[in-house]
């Protein structure tokens, strides 16, 4: 398994950057900002998710190459 990509970094601190946000909004009563929280959440799970994905297709590519070249 190879290290994290730019795209899973980054998706996971737009998580965090959304849940505090989130309740940030929610503490002061401030119902844009929980909103915004709640989007950057979605935001980054879906980058993450695809940070994920390209890795493991990277992943898959390097091991057939791997296996190919034996």
């Amino acid at each position: 398994m190879s290290l994290p990509n730019r795209d899973e970094v980054e998706g996971k601190l737009d998580q965090a950057k959304g849940v505090v946000k989130e309740n940030v909004g929610r503490a002061i009563n401030d119902r844009d900002m929980e909103d915004e929280g709640i989007a950057d959440r979605a935001s980054g799970n879906v980058q993450e998710g695809y940070g994920e994905t390209k890795r493991k297709v990277g992943d898959t590519i390097k091991d057939i190459g791997d296996a190919v070249g034996r």
